[in-house]
Protein backbone atom coordinates (compact mmCIF):
# COMPACT_ATOMS: atom_id res chain seq x y z
CA UNK A 1 0.00 0.00 0.00
CA UNK A 2 1.58 3.45 -0.98
CA UNK A 3 1.64 6.02 1.95
CA UNK A 4 -0.64 8.71 1.51
CA UNK A 5 -0.48 12.23 3.13
CA UNK A 6 -1.18 16.17 2.33
CA UNK A 7 0.97 19.01 1.91
CA UNK A 8 0.68 22.51 2.57
CA UNK A 9 2.81 24.98 1.00
CA UNK A 10 2.91 28.43 2.66
CA UNK A 11 4.08 31.47 0.94
CA UNK A 12 7.12 32.55 3.72
CA UNK A 13 7.37 36.26 1.99
CA UNK A 14 4.42 37.70 3.53
CA UNK A 15 3.66 38.67 6.90
CA UNK A 16 1.34 36.43 9.07
CA UNK A 17 1.06 36.34 12.73
CA UNK A 18 1.56 32.79 14.10
CA UNK A 19 -2.57 32.65 14.53
CA UNK A 20 -2.91 33.82 10.92
CA UNK A 21 -0.42 31.45 9.46
CA UNK A 22 -2.38 28.59 11.05
CA UNK A 23 -5.57 29.57 9.59
CA UNK A 24 -4.61 29.60 6.25
CA UNK A 25 -2.85 26.22 6.67
CA UNK A 26 -5.73 24.95 8.41
CA UNK A 27 -8.13 26.59 5.11
CA UNK A 28 -5.79 24.79 2.66
CA UNK A 29 -5.88 21.39 4.00
CA UNK A 30 -9.75 21.22 4.35
CA UNK A 31 -10.35 22.92 0.96
CA UNK A 32 -7.64 20.15 -0.20
CA UNK A 33 -9.40 17.30 1.63
CA UNK A 34 -12.71 18.32 -0.22
CA UNK A 35 -11.14 18.78 -3.93
CA UNK A 36 -9.60 15.12 -3.62
CA UNK A 37 -13.26 13.55 -1.86
CA UNK A 38 -15.02 14.87 -4.92
CA UNK A 39 -13.18 12.93 -7.42
CA UNK A 40 -11.07 10.37 -5.23
CA UNK A 41 -13.33 9.04 -2.25
CA UNK A 42 -11.20 6.08 -2.35
CA UNK A 43 -8.11 7.63 -1.73
CA UNK A 44 -9.73 10.00 1.05
CA UNK A 45 -10.77 7.47 3.00
CA UNK A 46 -7.76 5.47 2.83
CA UNK A 47 -5.68 8.73 4.41
CA UNK A 48 -8.72 9.29 7.15
CA UNK A 49 -8.18 5.76 8.38
CA UNK A 50 -4.42 6.17 8.51
CA UNK A 51 -3.89 9.17 10.74
CA UNK A 52 -4.14 12.12 8.36
CA UNK A 53 -0.31 12.68 7.70
CA UNK A 54 0.30 15.90 6.80
CA UNK A 55 3.89 18.02 5.90
CA UNK A 56 3.99 22.10 5.90
CA UNK A 57 6.26 23.37 3.61
CA UNK A 58 7.17 26.83 2.49
CA UNK A 59 8.11 28.72 -0.61
CA UNK A 60 9.23 32.71 -0.61
CA UNK A 61 7.09 33.67 -3.40
CA UNK A 62 3.59 34.15 -4.79
CA UNK A 63 5.14 33.49 -8.19
CA UNK A 64 6.58 29.90 -6.71
CA UNK A 65 3.23 29.12 -5.55
CA UNK A 66 1.57 29.50 -7.99
CA UNK A 67 4.18 27.44 -9.99
CA UNK A 68 3.16 24.78 -7.73
CA UNK A 69 -0.71 24.86 -8.17
CA UNK A 70 -0.13 24.84 -12.02
CA UNK A 71 2.23 21.70 -11.50
CA UNK A 72 -0.09 19.41 -9.18
CA UNK A 73 -3.15 20.78 -11.17
CA UNK A 74 -1.30 19.47 -14.27
CA UNK A 75 -0.29 16.29 -12.47
CA UNK A 76 -4.25 15.80 -11.85
CA UNK A 77 -3.20 15.73 -7.90
CA UNK A 78 -6.15 16.82 -5.92
CA UNK A 79 -4.98 20.59 -4.78
CA UNK A 80 -6.91 23.84 -3.51
CA UNK A 81 -5.20 27.15 -3.78
CA UNK A 82 -5.91 29.63 -1.10
CA UNK A 83 -7.01 33.56 -0.84
CA UNK A 84 -7.17 35.61 1.68
CA UNK A 85 -10.73 37.50 2.13
CA UNK A 86 -8.82 40.18 3.57
CA UNK A 87 -10.47 41.02 6.85
CA UNK A 88 -8.07 41.27 9.15
CA UNK A 89 -3.96 41.46 8.61
CA UNK A 90 -3.61 41.02 4.49
CA UNK A 91 -5.22 42.34 1.64
CA UNK A 92 -8.07 41.15 -0.13
CA UNK A 93 -7.04 38.47 -2.33
CA UNK A 94 -3.31 37.58 -1.11
CA UNK A 95 -2.30 34.13 -2.05
CA UNK A 96 -1.08 32.61 1.13
CA UNK A 97 -0.88 28.76 0.65
CA UNK A 98 -1.77 25.59 -1.10
CA UNK A 99 -3.43 22.42 -0.24
CA UNK A 100 -2.33 19.25 -1.68
CA UNK A 101 -3.66 15.92 -1.76
CA UNK A 102 -3.86 13.78 -0.16
CA UNK A 103 -2.63 11.53 -2.44
CA UNK A 104 0.63 9.55 -2.98
CA UNK A 105 3.60 10.58 -1.24
CA UNK A 106 5.93 9.45 -3.88
CA UNK A 107 3.75 11.49 -6.30
CA UNK A 108 4.18 14.99 -4.11
CA UNK A 109 7.57 14.48 -3.67
CA UNK A 110 8.61 14.35 -7.07
CA UNK A 111 7.38 17.80 -7.08
CA UNK A 112 7.87 19.17 -3.45
CA UNK A 113 11.41 17.27 -2.74
CA UNK A 114 13.80 20.46 -2.64
CA UNK A 115 11.10 22.75 -0.09
CA UNK A 116 12.06 22.97 3.34
CA UNK A 117 9.55 22.62 6.68
CA UNK A 118 7.35 26.00 7.18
Amino acid sequence: MDEIKQVIIVRADIEMGRGKAAAQVGHAAVSAYLECLKSHKDVASEWLQAGQKKIVLKVDTEEALNKFYEAFRFKKIPCSLVSDAGLTQLPPGTKTALGVGPWKSEDIDILTRGLKLF
